[in-house]
């Protein structure tokens, strides 16, 4: 298996929202961004699949050192050995993609070894902003654009993906004694942790929940406002990816925001079909 085929293999796997939103990408940019997304499977999977804290800081630590043996290859000792860093090779070097950033999306995973509540909304902002902000800006590095304000597009559009994904997971974070609700919020709306956990839900949780969703939606308001027009084709991937998860968070809504017992998601066929109709009308 070739280390493209490996990133593929990983990404249709997934089932994520992500994979179908660059399935009429052209090849080359299909093969980049699918490395990447690959890359964030990855050492998201460190965290989740790690039980032991320091097993799981060391494997982020090796992943550190592969990704900077991506930059200085047949110089480093750990120059890549894993498929996704040996795809990732061309891909940094064809669309330029800052050794940076791609650590800052590993220091995101390494937050959720150490920190499993946000006291407000300011801290789980630069979370966000490292475990998707930062993805968002590198895919549209990939997708490519002429105007600078898209990054700020790019960057607001992963905050929002990434805010859809805390309200889905709620429940099944909350059972991992991951709480990415802000505390200060919680307290407002007067729902006990507590409450997280044991899946009890009640108006006050509602009302929580309604809050989460506007703001989620207001972060896609100003990503689309931020999008200049002569960018918009280039970044119709991330355009797909907002119809899937805008969609979601309307199915949550509608159900009554019954995120604490069930995760609510999109059929393959669903979101095959609003990936092609966007696609085809963006």
């Amino acid at each position: 298996m070739t280390p493209d085929e490996y990133c593929q293999e990983k990404a249709s796997k997934s089932g994520s929202s992500f994979y179908y939103s660059f399935l009429f990408l052209p090849p080359p940019r299909r093969r980049a961004i699918t490395a990447l997304y690959a890359f964030c499977r990855e050492v998201d999977d460190v965290v989740d699949e790690c039980s032991d804290v320091n097993v799981a800081r060391t494997k982020l630590t090796w992943w550190r050192g592969q990704i900077a043996g991506i930059y200085d290859v047949g110089i480093r000792v750990d120059a890549p050995q894993h498929p996704v860093t040996q795809a990732l090779v061309p891909v940094v070097k064809a669309f330029e993609l800052p050794q940076e950033q791609l650590q800052e999306i590993i220091d995101g995973m390494e937050m959720d070894l150490t920190q499993r509540r946000y006291p407000d909304f300011a801290q789980l902002k630069e979370y966000c902003h490292r475990v998707a902000g930062v993805v968002g800006l590198l895919s549209a590095q990939i997708f490519g654009y002429r105007n600078a304000a898209t990054l700020t597009y790019a960057e607001n559009l992963g905050i929002a993906f990434q805010l859809t994904n805390i309200i889905r997971d709620v429940g099944e974070d909350s059972r991992r004694d991951r709480v990415y609700l802000p505390l200060d919020e919680l307290m407002r709306y007067k729902v006990p942790v507590t409450d997280l956990m044991h899946a009890r839900m009640s108006e006050n949780f509602r009302q929580l929940m309604e809050f989460q969703v506007a703001r989620a939606r207001a972060y896609y308001r100003d990503a689309f406002a931020a999008l200049p027009a002569e960018d918009r084709k280039t970044q119709r991937p991330g355009l797909v990816m907002a119809s899937i998860y805008q969609t979601l968070l309307g199915e949550i809504g509608a159900g009554g925001m019954q995120v604490l017992m069930q995760r609510t998601s999109l059929t393959p066929l669903r979101k095959l079909w609003i990936a092609w109709k966007t696609w085809v009308t963006t």
